[in-house]
């Protein structure tokens, strides 16, 4: 039998990246555009920077196996768009029954996550706190603090990933908000929709039939 070879890399907490990696994707603020409430407040943003990195993944994946895991960091700027913190896109994992554990390097966050049938879930996190996000959660991250958001991620490699959950549905249920104090705030998204028995049975039997 054919074992795979060990791997170490280093993480550079001061430029939020995975070093000998083999995958690195960016986002752009132009990639995120609506996503936020207050499209005014981005176009402005847009208009000094839409090019500019928001945020950037490294990652090493190993394999496909289900036995197998990817893992990787994610380093996120600061901001706000309006009163509106800085936020990824967000996902399910395409196979819904696998989890994610993150690990926060340095900056101060939140993992906003929401089930299909629409529960939320907010935990808040700082350095050296670890975050795991059960199967089958919607799941994204936003920083609300003042400096660069940096988390180490790992997930079953065969998880895969389903983007455009959130999108179908409006948005997530809350807004991650400044509240005008120095924290945060949860506020409800009006534009936000449920998803049907049948969107919510698809997701559960799509993840069964990909185990």
């Amino acid at each position: 039998m054919i074992f795979a070879e060990p791997r170490l890399c280093d993480i550079s907490v001061a430029t939020g990246m995975l070093q000998n990696a083999d995958g690195h994707y960016r986002k752009s603020y132009r990639d995120l555009t609506g996503l936020y409430a207050d499209s005014e407040a981005f176009d402005a943003i847009l208009a000094q920077k839409a090019d500019a990195i928001a945020y950037e993944v490294t990652s090493y994946t190993p394999g496909a196996k289900t036995s197998d895991i990817i893992m990787g960091v994610t380093r996120m700027e600061s901001g706000k768009v309006g009163r509106e913190y800085f936020l990824t896109r967000g996902h399910i994992h395409a196979n819904g029954d696998r989890p994610e554990v993150y690990h926060t390097l340095s900056g101060r966050g939140v993992m906003q996550m929401e089930s299909p049938e629409g529960e939320v879930r907010l935990v808040e996190m700082g350095p050296q706190q670890v975050c795991y996000v059960p199967p089958y959660w919607i799941h994204r991250s936003v920083n609300i603090g003042d400096e660069d958001l940096v988390m180490f991620f790992a997930y079953p490699a065969d998880s895969g990933q389903d983007y455009g959950i959130i999108e179908r549905s409006g948005g997530m249920r809350v807004r991650i908000m400044d509240d005008g104090q120095g924290g945060w705030v949860a506020e409800d998204n009006p534009a936000w929709r449920n998803r049907t028995p049948d969107e919510v049975a698809s997701i559960l039997n799509r993840a069964e039939a990909m185990a």
